[in-house]
């Protein structure tokens, strides 16, 4: 049978993904199945949060990753890509140069896109069927770069924010108080309109962290739970995380500031829960592309 594969990247702060998904034909967008998944710690923020701009190296390093993504799509035969760049490539003054560069280079059109088109780009992912019970959440996504945050209220997304406040620039030193701030006014407003609220979670942070508390698959972390976990994972150094945890080494270190920033909003909300659907940027990439594909070939 006939297989319609759809690829989605991600090029963050902290890491680069590719995700090729597929349908085979006469099926549905809610059918779509993964094919192929990497991740690559390139950690681009490195250089964008310390120095403003993303190194040569980087640079290169960045082509040789999207020369290798071009040929794994063409032996998946993806019939339609997105790529997108967040936090990272939009913050470095030289990110616009850097794209231009690769696109021409490699062939991949990569597109800067900003916050809240990161929110809805997940919302895309149709995240709220993941849930049976409707109410009032914060759907929140920790990046390297940036944190996402919006509120979907009886399934229906009604707005979003996008902060500054990321682990990669937790790590440097270059998290700004005033950003911090502006986050907890919203929270506050967010709390004072919908006192009953639970938190979606997303990104790579959470997943783990969610694995480590050994909760079953579709129950929520509670915050007390994470909070035991952050501070377990605390007590230990870079090095031991990655041994007693299993932790990859671009993982353990970002890990406990990920875990802080679920813990102060949920603290500035009220919830006590935090539901992690293992659905990211990747997926609502993909569930786009394949929704415009069927609508536009249909017969």
């Amino acid at each position: 049978m006939d297989k319609l594969n759809f690829a989605a990247i991600d090029i963050g702060s902290n890491a680069v993904r590719l995700l090729i998904k597929g349908i085979t034909a006469g099926e549905k967008v809610s059918d779509l199945a993964k094919v192929f998944i990497v991740r690559v710690p390139l950690r681009l923020g490195q250089d964008t949060f310390t120095r403003g701009r993303i190194s040569t190296e980087k640079t290169e390093k960045l082509l040789r990753l999207m020369h290798a993504f071009s040929q794994l799509m063409q032996v998946y035969n993806v019939v339609a890509y997105r790529a997108c760049a967040t936090s990272a490539m939009r913050d470095s003054s030289n990110g616009a140069e850097i794209v231009r560069y690769i696109s021409e280079k490699s062939g991949i059109h990569i597109e800067i896109i900003n916050g809240l088109e990161e929110a809805r780009i997940v919302y895309d992912s149709h995240i709220v069927d993941e849930f049976e019970q409707d109410g009032n959440f914060v759907y929140v996504d920790v990046g390297g770069g940036s944190t996402e945050v919006s509120i979907i209220s009886n399934r229906e997304l009604l707005q979003s924010q996008s902060y500054n406040i990321g682990t990669v620039r937790i790590l440097n030193k270059k998290l700004s108080r005033s950003e911090l701030y502006r986050m907890y006014r919203d929270l506050k407003r967010v709390k004072e309109e919908y006192p009953q609220i639970s938190i979606i979670g997303s990104g790579g942070n959470i997943n783990k962290l969610h694995h480590l508390a050994r909760i079953p698959a579709h129950n929520p972390l509670t915050v007390e739970q994470l909070l035991a976990l952050r501070n377990e994972l605390n007590s230990y150094p870079i090095v031991d995380r990655i041994e007693r945890f299993g932790l990859k080494p671009d993982r353990a270190d970002v890990i406990v500031p990920a875990a802080d920033i679920y813990l102060q909003i949920a603290t500035h909300i009220g919830a006590q829960e935090i539901w992690v659907p293992t659905i990211g940027i990747v997926d609502g990439i993909i569930y786009s592309l394949c929704a415009d594909y069927l609508k536009s070939h249909k017969s």
